[in-house]
């Protein structure tokens, strides 16, 4: 019998997110022959956005497309999600483990009475099924965990399941929900205004620069930012530094911020406090700069450079500049 993954397509800053075509690879890793993937794709004005769905391997898209879906609400993306997976049936559902995502995958688990398993960075097919390997205490451990029972909800954590590529040829059936928002809504999103975090998303940048208390100020961290733009970086940040006032809180990395699973992650000045690697341990690279020698981050580095930042990073800068150009 045929089965039915659905995924939710996630819009952020006008285009679609890149854990989208994670959730997409996810899907395709886990279905068998016959069974269907459904992108699900809330918003306004979508054609362009299912056009570009249509092309990544997925067999439907369906839009719920409503002037009243233009921002994220809770409320309303429920309803208009529900209406889609009431239709659709679904095996299981996947999301990105983003702050969307880790808002709106429980309350459709519990409308579907359905298990979920959160923060998903592998999956794979055993003789039980479908097994998930999930982290636990920042990284020092990890569990595989499995479903007796469907539906399933799963978030997967970006920059960990690599992107579906498009494929030749493919094309989507396409479909569309009617949606109207309930007249009662407890809240209504009129407009938001982003925080200005820098050029690259940090929880899907495939480099991450991140500042702690060693930088000093807020002009301090500033000298983070050419490095940054030569590498096309993220620019992160630790709680130390967000408490101190160097930057702002949304680039806080850690057990209380954004956790982040980039190809590099360059550390200036962080010491390495168990709630910061909290955020980052499972960076595939890991680079220190830090003038104590004995600093924990050190333990987990894959390299370290024991010096003063401010003399190491603008050499660092010139260098890459120097390779890129």
């Amino acid at each position: 019998m045929s089965k039915t993954y659905v995924i939710f397509a996630e819009i952020r800053g006008g285009k679609l997110r890149q854990v989208t075509f994670e959730t997409i690879q996810a899907a395709r890793l886990a279905k068998e022959d016959g069974d269907r993937i459904v992108a699900a794709l809330l918003g306004h004005g979508l054609s362009a956005f299912a056009q570009e769905l249509s092309g990544y391997g997925v067999d439907q898209v369906v839009s719920v497309d409503h002037a009243g879906l233009a921002h994220y609400n809770p409320e309303t993306y429920f309803s208009a999600l529900k209406g889609v997976l009431d239709t659709a049936n679904p095996h299981a559902v996947l999301f990105g483990h983003t702050a969307i995502g880790r808002d709106l995958a429980p309350k459709i688990a519990a409308h579907l009475q359905a298990g979920q398993v959160s923060d998903v960075i592998a999956l794979e097919k055993t003789g039980d099924g479908l097994s998930f390997t999930r982290p636990l205490y920042a990284g020092k451990a990890f569990e595989k965990k499995r479903f007796t029972q469907s539906p399933m909800m799963i978030t997967i954590r970006p920059n960990n399941v690599p992107a579906a590529e498009k494929l030749s040829g493919s094309q989507a059936e396409m479909a569309s929900t009617p949606f109207s928002p309930a007249a009662d809504l407890r809240s209504v999103v009129k407009d938001v205004v982003h925080k200005a975090s820098g050029k690259v998303d940090l929880t899907e940048a495939k480099i991450v620069i991140s500042g702690g208390r060693g930088v000093k100020s807020a002009d301090g961290f500033r000298t983070l930012e050419p490095l940054a733009e030569a590498l096309n970086a993220a620019i992160g940040a630790s709680r130390g530094a967000c408490d101190a006032g160097y930057c702002d809180y949304a680039l806080q990395i850690g057990q209380t911020g954004k956790v982040v699973t980039p190809e590099v992650y360059i550390a200036c000045g962080i010491s390495g406090a168990i709630q910061h690697l909290a955020g980052m341990s499972q960076s595939r690279v890991i680079i220190a700069i830090n003038k104590d020698p004995e600093a924990p981050i050190f333990k987990i580095a894959d390299y370290g450079i024991v010096g003063d930042l401010f003399e190491i990073v603008p050499l660092l800068t010139q260098e890459f500049k120097k390779v890129l150009a």
